[in-house]
């Protein structure tokens, strides 16, 4: 089965198995899935990622989901952007998810990194995520 939206996918597995109170997810791997897993990681919403070689060549990753006294660290997730309506934002206009409670991921010229980043480096980019 193709993937429309590789992200959303991601978002929904995240989502699905953290709510079911699984330890981790797997899904099919890509260079921006990891630099997401990577930011979701820097700022504890998760435990940790691999990315694992399969047979046949491809890739897949693995994500290990985080708890905090066995309530979900991620108490919401949503795409912002999609690939039928683009969301990008100048260096003024960099979202702050419940009032800096929550983490913007974006992607920039520089990479992926959270909104706080975003705003300290004064770059703009796509509002991929917004997490709290």
């Amino acid at each position: 089965m193709t993937e429309h939206d590789p992200i959303s996918d991601m978002v929904v597995r995240i989502k699905n198995s953290s709510r079911m109170g699984h330890q981790s997810t797997e899904m099919p791997a890509s260079n921006l899935k990891a630099e997401i897993a990577r930011v979701l990681q820097e700022e504890g919403y998760i435990e940790g990622y691999e990315v694992h070689e399969k047979d046949g060549g491809k890739r897949t990753l693995r994500v290990d989901l985080s708890y905090r006294d066995g309530e979900e660290s991620i108490d919401g997730i949503e795409r912002e952007s999609k690939p039928s309506r683009r969301v990008y934002v100048s260096k003024e206009e960099v979202p702050q998810v419940l009032g800096g409670l929550g983490v913007a991921v974006i992607s920039t010229s520089e990479g992926v990194m959270t909104g706080r980043q975003a705003r300290e480096k004064g770059i703009g980019g796509e509002v991929l995520l917004k997490v709290w």
